[in-house]
């Protein structure tokens, strides 16, 4: 086993403490740099006071530091300020495991499109891998650059990629409805997510050009071996903490049958130690997937209107950011691709 030196730049965020929370228990990997301009010198109980007892204290992001100290770098940060840190990472030689947007859509004109600005590295999206590890697994072992996906991504393309490249079901008329928990957002302070504004409320927002839409279209593109696939995608907020719930609807293609479904899922999964598909019947609950790093999947094939649906769950800021960052760290280093993750 090879033993991982650490750095989380941008830690005080919901992914960087939960990154903190993963490493802090990985039996080989050392958790060695902590940054925050906010809590710059601050230790780290101070802000996290589950964390106490561990000797750590937050710096300013020193790339100098990380390179001579680190061999891998999480960037836990707004998209469009990871890409500055993520490029003179890799070329001192740390592999940068990047939890933002920047580097997880290849089209830059869709990038533009999507985040009102151009891409801040185009140079660096060549080396970039998708850090889906079912989907990526072989790219990831030799990447010095992966984008995670994203949490709604991750709720979507586990659960429609088989089916996609298994031909069961068509890759148009894809309607994707998700509900988030509210640290989906991430940790800041705007009236939409504060207690009073969130609690007994459950509201869809962004039901046209979701920041996540082209990253989903993207992967199920290339799932379906397309160059393209338009799909509705309709995300909800709901007042609870953590989790994602989605449910998709695909049109079944002719022959499509629900034992089919079975055995596609079963060769896509059977080998995978962080997906669980559920038994026909069965529906994906985000209760049992909350603090963990699985994402569940269930399936029915309704004949009456010729869909199958699916649901999955998963946790947002595990399987949907820190823990598939942390497991595509231990893929990308050799070692046993559950450490610290169960």
């Amino acid at each position: 086993m090879t033993k991982i030196q650490a750095a989380i730049v941008g830690a005080s965020g919901y992914s960087g403490e939960e990154l903190v929370r993963l490493l802090l228990r990985h039996p080989n990997c050392e958790l060695k740099i902590i940054t925050s301009r906010q809590h710059d010198g601050q230790h780290i109980e101070e802000v996290f006071p589950r964390f106490a007892g561990h000797n750590l204290k937050f710096s300013a992001p020193d790339v100098k530091r990380i390179a001579a100290e680190c061999d891998v770098a999480f960037l836990a940060l707004p998209h469009g300020l990871a890409a500055e840190f993520a490029k003179p990472l890799v070329e001192a030689g740390v592999v940068a495991i990047d939890i933002s947007a920047d580097f997880r859509i290849k089209n830059t004109a869709k990038y533009k499109e999507y985040y009102k600005t151009d891409h801040p590295a185009p140079d660096m999206l060549a080396r970039a891998v998708y850090g889906l590890p079912e989907r990526y697994r072989k790219q990831i072992v030799q990447a010095d650059l992966i984008a995670c996906p994203g949490c709604y991504p991750t709720s979507s393309i586990l659960p429609t990629a088989p089916l996609l490249a298994a031909k069961l079901v068509l890759p148009e008329d894809i309607i994707i409805s998700s509900m988030s928990g509210v640290t989906g957002a991430g940790r800041k302070v705007d009236l939409a997510y504060l207690f009073p504004e969130c609690n007994e409320s459950l509201r869809a927002y962004a039901p046209v050009k979701h920041r996540h839409l082209p990253e989903i279209e993207q992967e199920l593109a290339a799932a379906a071996g397309m160059p393209e696939v338009a799909i509705n995608f309709v995300p909800h907020l709901v007042p609870v903490n953590r989790g994602i719930n989605s449910t998709i609807f695909l049109k079944a293609a002719p022959g499509c049958t629900l034992d089919k479904i079975t055995a596609a899922y079963h060769d896509a999964y059977a080998a995978e130690p962080f997906v669980r598909v559920l038994a026909p019947g069965k529906q994906a609950d985000t209760k049992y997937v909350i603090m963990t790093n699985v994402c569940e999947i269930s399936y029915t094939l309704d004949e009456h209107t010729g869909r199958v649906i699916v649901t999955s769950a998963i946790d947002n800021l595990t399987k949907g950011a820190s823990g598939q960052a942390v497991q595509c760290m231990n893929i990308r280093f050799g070692n046993c691709e559950t450490d610290g993750l169960l």
